[in-house]
């Protein structure tokens, strides 16, 4: 759910609530009504369950999926599916969310219909694939796809995560030790040294000055640290251009970049498999896929081909095009679409790209182990030598 701001027609300002799968397909879809919007932000999400109750987690929806996939395969009717499923999750906000989509369905909805009162948790792909189930009567064939779907990018997101995750918690663990040992333990080794009579070594210098720089001003150089974090994440969740001009800058990073451009591959061509799967039409299949790919640089090209397929072009000219897509995918999707198993086609795709993030991810931790291990050896091991060279000349002269 998105919250917007905008100027209709006649130019007064309007604003209102819109659910999209990402900012970019919410911008478009106002603008198709007229609107010209100035602010879209994510909605808060609510916290389902009350006092207690844990958020709900992607997680949380892709085991739901898998556990409902279960129950329906094994015979056990819908409506008490929910039941068991419902009253078996740990998460008492996860409890409630299923119990009152058992709700609504014993109301006298649709599955389909009880996931869309929930848009913050079932986007649209899980909704369109259980309605196209619930059409055809496989509705437990679909779900499984959907909770396959889920587990597979939610696996590749966690591995993405904590490949990036690792050397950033390294280095602030190296700053707030580098800051502990300016602040406390160097100043105890320059009072030693004033009484020595003799001029201190170079990095001896350079290491007391800067400790000497953190005593008087070390709530200066934390708050400065803390303000830009907050600020950064302040202007990456709140300003659109922000947020995708570091998107874009995001690909041109060695090694990550490359991890970034394929995991939205990989997802691009996961979610359409899926779509197709399900037998969604094409024009309406992208406006999912464009929000699955995670990078808006990915989602803009996906949304261009969407257009250029709505004028009667093929998917693999249109990807093409835009000049986004390896032509490994491209002449991939040609195959699929001239074989007419293009869904089968794209599932290899997903699962090549797959492949080929997990070697990249482990490749990155392979590099970065040595890299973050060498410098933190220069860091701290470089404090420790600046303070015990004037010890090791006294020495000397002894």
């Amino acid at each position: 759910m998105f919250v917007w701001e905008g100027k209709d027609k006649q130019g007064k300002k309007v604003k209102g609530e819109l659910t999209g799968t990402s900012e970019a397909l919410v911008k478009a879809a106002l603008r198709r009504q007229g609107v010209i919007p100035s602010k879209v932000r994510k909605k808060s999400k609510p916290l389902l369950g009350g006092a207690g109750g844990k958020p709900i987690t992607a997680t949380d929806i892709s085991t739901f999926a898998r556990q409902m996939t279960t129950m329906m395969e094994s015979g056990v009717p819908l409506i008490q599916s929910f039941e068991i499923v419902g009253q078996g999750h740990d998460n008492p906000s996860m409890q409630k969310l299923i119990l009152e989509i058992k709700s609504d369905i014993e109301a006298g909805g649709t599955f389909a219909d009880a996931l869309r009162r929930h848009p913050q948790y079932f986007d649209t792909l899980f909704c369109n694939l259980v309605e196209a189930g619930e059409q055809a009567g496989i509705l437990e064939s679909l779900l499984n796809k959907v909770a396959t779907y889920k587990e597979k990018t939610e696996s590749m997101k966690k591995k993405i995560k904590k490949a990036l995750t690792y050397p950033i918690a390294v280095l602030v663990v190296a700053f707030v030790i580098t800051a502990i040992l300016m602040i406390f333990v160097v100043p105890v080794f320059a009072d030693l040294f004033t009484g020595f009579g003799a001029d201190l070594p170079g990095p001896t210098k350079f290491v007391v000055a800067v400790s000497n720089l953190f005593v008087g001003y070390w709530y200066i150089i934390f708050g400065s640290v803390i303000a830009f974090v907050f600020a950064f994440k302040e202007a990456n969740k709140r300003s659109i251009a922000f947020n995708h001009a570091m998107q874009r800058f995001s690909l041109k990073i060695p090694v990550v970049g490359d991890i970034l451009s394929k995991s939205s591959v990989a997802r691009f061509a996961r979610t359409l498999s899926t779509m197709f799967a399900a037998g969604t039409p094409l024009v309406e299949a992208m406006e999912s896929v464009a929000g699955a790919t995670g990078h808006i640089v990915y989602s803009e090209a996906v949304l261009k081909v969407r257009d250029q397929i709505a004028t009667g072009s093929a998917l693999a000219s249109s990807m093409r095009d835009t000049g986004v897509w390896p032509n490994m995918v491209i002449q991939m999707v040609q195959i699929g679409e001239e074989s007419g198993a293009i869904d089968k086609m794209l599932g290899k795709v997903a699962d090549f790209y797959e492949e080929e993030v997990d070697g990249l991810i482990d490749a990155l931790s392979s590099l970065m182990e040595p890299m973050i291990m060498a410098f933190l050896g220069v860091v701290i091991g470089g404090l420790v030598v600046a303070m015990y060279l004037p010890i090791f000349k006294m020495g000397q002269v002894i």
